[in-house]
């Protein structure tokens, strides 16, 4: 009559839908560019965190720093925006069917678990050290939009929630 420790399970819906093998109009959609994948939520979001990381490299970039905070800065922003790139484009091409030797969802999921900490991490250091330059201050406000749309994206796409499982099952 006990309740074992809470079991954690998690959903991925990054693809968002679209055509699978038994719904009706699998086969409009089954070449190799999906085109039902860019106006889904996930494809979006996705969309809008690279605008965001690239308006924040270049404000950065073209501002005069001084200090080496925002060379991190430049390579977290850049180093976010290929990878969020690059799991566009293998949902974009369904990459993931022929590359099935690789974990996607969670090759994504740790992917925006460490590179929202650390564009976290690199937000905060860069408007601390921004002494008002206009550039600078710029830079770190989308750095911080940045990491909510990849907080955004990481709780719309995996769907965690904490269940209660009960050990007096019958035999």
């Amino acid at each position: 009559m006990s309740h074992g420790a809470g079991l954690v399970r998690t959903t991925c819906s990054s693809s968002g839908g679209g055509g699978g093998a038994g719904q009706p109009g699998a086969r409009a959609s089954e070449g190799p560019l999906d085109p039902v994948y860019p106006r889904t939520y996930s494809a979006l979001l996705k969309v809008a965190q690279m605008i965001t990381l690239l308006i924040a490299f270049i404000c950065v970039n073209r501002s005069m720093w001084t200090s080496y905070a925002y060379s991190y800065f430049e390579v977290v922003t850049i180093c976010n925006l290929i990878m969020i790139l690059v799991f566009y484009l293998v949902h974009l091409f369904r990459l993931y069917r022929m590359l099935t030797c690789i974990s996607w969802p969670l090759s994504e999921l740790l992917h925006y678990l460490i590179g929202t900490l650390l564009l976290l991490i690199a937000s905060i250091v860069a408007a601390s050290k921004s002494y008002s330059q206009s550039g600078l201050v710029a830079g770190a406000i989308f750095g911080f939009v940045a990491t909510f749309l990849c907080l955004a994206s990481i709780w719309m796409s995996y769907k965690i929630s904490c269940v209660t499982q009960s050990t007096d099952a019958a035999v």
